[in-house]
């Protein structure tokens, strides 16, 4: 059964100060970080949603085995994101997992855990589960993937959380990997516990 990947890295990152997804973490930047992650979980293909600095954030992907999906219309919401990388889902797909490239907690075995949830329940909805808080990995059954389509703005993926609620499996995680990089002290975190010290 094929799962795909929609790896979220369109952003501008106004709030980091520059771009996020190419900063270097753990001895590779964030993005390539990320995409080997959803490899090291088995999903295929792997489609990066890039937008800002895409030709750099590209480049960062040489070698791996992944697709890059441009969005032209990535400053128009994360929502623009989510419907190119649903739109470029291949049809022999079953169901899709939605990642954020910014969230370096996430690791393959949280994805994998996901993955066996929706093989086993096949649940047209499977979401990790941070304490009370539903994030990434995030597993679409295909029969949903046109909600995932369309439309500007933010939070299309929570909303269709809320929405299937009732439906949805959950996977508890520690709430610690719930952790994003949005501004530079959340950066600085993530180094830490990698023993990086205070990346500058």
């Amino acid at each position: 059964m094929a799962v795909a990947a929609i790896l979220l890295a369109a952003g501008s990152a106004t709030r980091m100060g520059r771009n996020k997804v190419l900063l270097p973490l753990g001895g590779e930047s964030v993005l390539r970080r990320a995409a080997r992650t959803a490899l090291s979980a088995g999903l295929d293909p792997v489609l990066v949603v890039l937008g800002h600095e895409a030709d750099r954030a590209e480049a960062e992907l040489a070698g791996l085995p992944v697709r890059a999906v441009r969005n032209p219309r990535h400053r128009l919401g994360i929502n623009t994101s989510l419907s190119a990388g649903a739109e470029a889902v291949p049809e022999g797909a079953e169901a899709v997992v939605v990642l954020l490239a910014d969230m370096p907690g996430v690791e393959a075995a949280l994805i994998r855990q996901v993955v066996s949830r929706y093989q086993e329940t096949r649940a047209p909805l499977v979401t990790a589960l941070y304490g009370e808080i539903p994030a990434p990995p995030t597993l679409y059954d295909r029969s949903l993937l046109p909600e995932l389509r369309g439309g500007e703005g933010e939070g299309r993926g929570r909303e269709l959380v809320r929405r299937h609620w009732g439906r949805a499996e959950k996977v508890a995680c520690p709430e610690s990997a719930l952790a994003d990089l949005d501004v530079p002290a959340d950066y600085e975190r993530a180094r830490s516990r990698l023993g990086e010290g205070d990346g500058r």
